[in-house]
């Protein structure tokens, strides 16, 4: 699990209900199942018009991705294509076919097999863009989809709280019951802003950073693949994939060598 995914959330829910306790407030006050179904159920519904059935199915396993896919190892995938490379060079390309199976990532096999059946480099690298471009694709409907749901989720909150402040405006015999009644109502902004900022905004971020940083492990992976079909020195082939991380990692992964 990327563990700091619900730890931001949870961290920030309970800053946010810390902080109105020690003004002096309850728990009690902050609950209005009313204002939920309002805010919840206007954003989903408001949300799932925009996206095809397919892609609204799909916001469960994206929220998991969210939660447990941790953002890619650079490093151990240099490694890799590094070794591969070494290989290819004492026993030839055709023996990586035999290691093929020992290749985790479905992108990076099928990129090793292509280069093993003779496939030429133009066209290698045309398949693997392509299948990268489709890819970002799909994954720029899913941060669609929670970047749409941010932006209603206020709005839905403003409506909950205009319709609590009809209701209210309308039963004024009880002067006594009209503050905490007003104060009831504009839970429900609170709950559009609040699920906003502490649940689908940062989710779409979350994947939009997921998304990003394999967009540039795959682009790292064709350039290491096709430096490989063309006979590089392994070290060569080194030198060249750690330009796609940061020197940090880079000075890291040297003094590791060193020892």
């Amino acid at each position: 699990m990327e563990i700091m995914t619900p730890f931001g959330i949870i961290f920030a829910v309970i800053c946010l209900v810390g902080g109105f306790l020690l003004e002096g407030g309850h728990v009690s006050a902050l609950l209005a199942p009313a204002a939920f179904i309002i805010v919840v159920g206007g954003t989903i519904g408001a949300t799932v018009v925009s996206f095809s059935t397919s892609e609204v199915l799909s916001i469960p396993g994206l929220i998991k991705t969210a939660v447990t896919k941790k953002l890619p190892d650079f490093s151990e995938t240099i490694n890799l294509v590094v070794d591969l490379a070494e290989k290819a060079r004492r026993e030839g390309l055709l023996y990586l076919d035999s290691q093929l199976h020992t290749i985790e990532d479905p992108f990076l096999r099928k990129a090793m097999q292509l280069v093993v059946d003779g496939t030429d480099p133009e066209m290698v690298r045309s398949i693997l863009e392509t299948e990268v471009y489709a890819a970002y694709e799909r994954h720029h409907v899913g941060v669609g989809i929670f970047e749409a749901a941010g932006g209603y989720a206020p709005t839905m909150g403003i409506i909950g709280t205009v319709m609590g402040l009809v209701h209210v405006l309308g039963n004024l015999t009880d002067p006594d019951s009209l503050a905490p009644a007003i104060a009831m109502a504009f839970i429900a902004t609170l709950y559009g802003v609040g699920s906003a900022n502490v649940f689908w905004l940062p989710v779409a971020g979350k994947l939009k950073n997921l998304s990003k940083k394999e967009l540039i492990l795959r682009e790292m992976m064709i350039e290491g693949i096709l430096a490989l079909q063309a006979g590089y020195n392994p070290i060569i082939i080194r030198e060249r994939l750690n330009a796609f991380i940061r020197p940090g990692q880079v000075k890291n992964q040297s003094d590791e060598g060193e020892e």
